[in-house]
């Protein structure tokens, strides 16, 4: 028997939530922001942002389909899913209802377009690889359940999206604008099935 007293063992560090992404750039405007090795690194910085102030967490694991695409194309994806003929800067698809995203190893997709978001943030005097960021933590708070149809479900939001932001060094991306409810048709989730 050994008579020495037991060291204290800390708590195991808590399970980071990972997600595998499918990165394809269908445009290549995107290289101004970066080669796709650049873009990969941003865009996983602003998921592990996201993932952490996410109230619902997916499986660790699943899969995230991510295109970097142009106003031309996602005109033609908004068009054909949602009924609005226009580009606009990001699209969701969840692959499951918010109740099952836990459970589903397939997380769904997000769709930006270049050119909606270099001007959004050539009109809003932002960074673009920090706007391509917010628009992922955008897009993946849709993908785990997220809304703004209403009020109170864009205030919920927009605070999620500005601590995920918050965490990264971003500035709050609504201080002097409206909610993002009132600018539902140029940022939303598609229908669920």
């Amino acid at each position: 028997m050994n008579d020495r007293p037991r060291g204290r063992r800390s708590a195991p560090p808590p399970e980071k939530m990972s997600l595998d992404l499918d990165l394809r750039a269908q445009s290549r405007r995107w290289q101004a922001v970066g080669n796709l090795a650049s873009l990969r690194a941003l865009i996983n910085e602003a998921l592990a942002a996201g993932l952490a102030v996410a109230p619902r967490k997916p499986m660790a694991g699943a899969e995230l389909s991510l295109l970097l695409t142009d106003d031309k194309r996602i005109r033609i994806v908004n068009r054909d899913w949602r009924g609005f003929d226009k580009a606009t800067n990001v699209l969701s698809f969840p692959a499951a209802p918010p109740e099952r995203i836990a459970a589903s190893p397939l997380l769904g997709d997000i769709v930006i377009a270049f050119e909606t978001v270099e001007r959004e943030a050539r009109a809003e005097a932002k960074d673009i690889a920090d706007h391509l960021r917010h628009l992922v933590i955008h897009g993946l708070l849709h993908l785990l359940g997220e809304d703004h149809e209403t009020d109170d479900e864009a205030r919920r939001m927009e605070a999620l999206e500005v601590e995920a932001l918050a965490s990264l060094g971003i500035a709050d991306p609504y201080a002097d604008g409206e909610l993002i409810a009132a600018a539902a048709p140029s940022s939303a989730q598609s229908p669920q099935p």
